[in-house]
């Protein structure tokens, strides 16, 4: 039994290289490519323990979890002429491990491939689209229908697309100070118009109402000539009508009032000759005048 142990090790240590050169494992989150002598043989997508040809089969793993790719900021000139700076990424994982390897090779080429295809399909969707309509919440249909673009030629490298988002989109430095120069421009340009239109409009009332002003006083001003002019008439047919019916008394009434207007001031001094007609009515009630020697 001596004699056959170290055979028996030879054979056990031959045994344990075969099974470790025939036997692989699968985890879940792996996708596995058999080849032999560098040719695909078959895609083992399921997870667990798996054999091989030993020595002339090998295995190749592929993720088959799902991969983010971080797009180098791409800038994109919108419909409007606006040039954008768009910073995206895009989640896709490997569903064909053998178009995989036969195409791109490793994730550096994938991404590689990745790179051209989206930015192709930013300037392709964005392109079209308005700067303010990239903004607005129309973004996430852009986005869908980017990544059904890319996913279309991905296909071809055994990856599906699944997602594509823009973290930010923003103006070029430049283009944003000279936008915002244009902006404060047009603000003030219609700051203006507004402020000659307000002038306007505030003239047009100014001078309707200093129209309006004019011809109310020129109309009351007429009316009141009017009236007084009846007024004067009435009154003056009234003091004829007065004097016709008692012309004495009339001429006392005269006396009297101008008595009043004359003496109405407490300094008033009066310089008259005694025989005037104005003091008649001082010596004689009936008003006539008295001698030459009353005072």
């Amino acid at each position: 039994m001596n004699k056959n142990f170290p055979l028996l090790l030879i054979a056990a240590g031959a045994l344990i290289v075969l099974a470790y050169s025939t036997l692989f494992t699968v985890h879940q989150t792996e996708q596995a490519l058999v080849l032999q002598f560098g040719d695909p043989k078959r895609v083992v997508s399921e997870p667990g323990l798996n054999w091989k040809l030993p020595f002339i089969q090998n295995v190749t793993y592929f993720d088959k979890r799902i991969l983010d790719y971080d797009i180098p900021e791409a800038e994109v000139i919108a419909s409007d002429q606006k040039r954008l700076v768009v910073d995206a990424f895009a989640r896709y994982r490997i569903t064909d491990p053998l178009k995989f390897r036969q195409t791109v090779v490793t994730l550096a080429g994938v991404d590689a491939r990745l790179s051209t295809l989206l930015n192709a399909g930013l300037r392709q969707v964005l392109g079209k689209e308005s700067f303010f309509a990239i903004l607005s919440g129309e973004r996430r249909a852009l986005m869908d229908l980017i990544r059904d673009r890319v996913n279309n030629e991905a296909a071809q490298f055994g990856i599906e697309v699944l997602d594509v988002r823009v973290r930010r989109v923003d103006l070029p430095e430049a283009n944003s100070q000279a936008i915002y120069r244009r902006m404060q421009t047009e603000r003030e340009r219609e700051a203006r118009e507004a402020r000659a239109q307000g002038a306007e409009i505030a003239q047009r009332i100014r001078s309707r109402a200093d129209r309006e002003k004019t011809v109310l006083l020129a109309e009351a001003k007429r009316d009141s000539e009017i009236t007084r002019g009846k007024g004067d008439g009435e009154r003056n047919r009234i003091f004829a009508e007065a004097v016709g019916a008692d012309p004495e008394f009339f001429a006392f009434y005269r006396s009297m009032r101008a008595y009043q207007e004359a003496f109405k001031a407490a300094d008033t001094t009066m310089v008259l000759s005694p025989d005037s007609d104005f003091f008649s009515y001082f010596s004689d009630i009936g008003g006539k005048r008295s001698g030459a020697g009353g005072r």
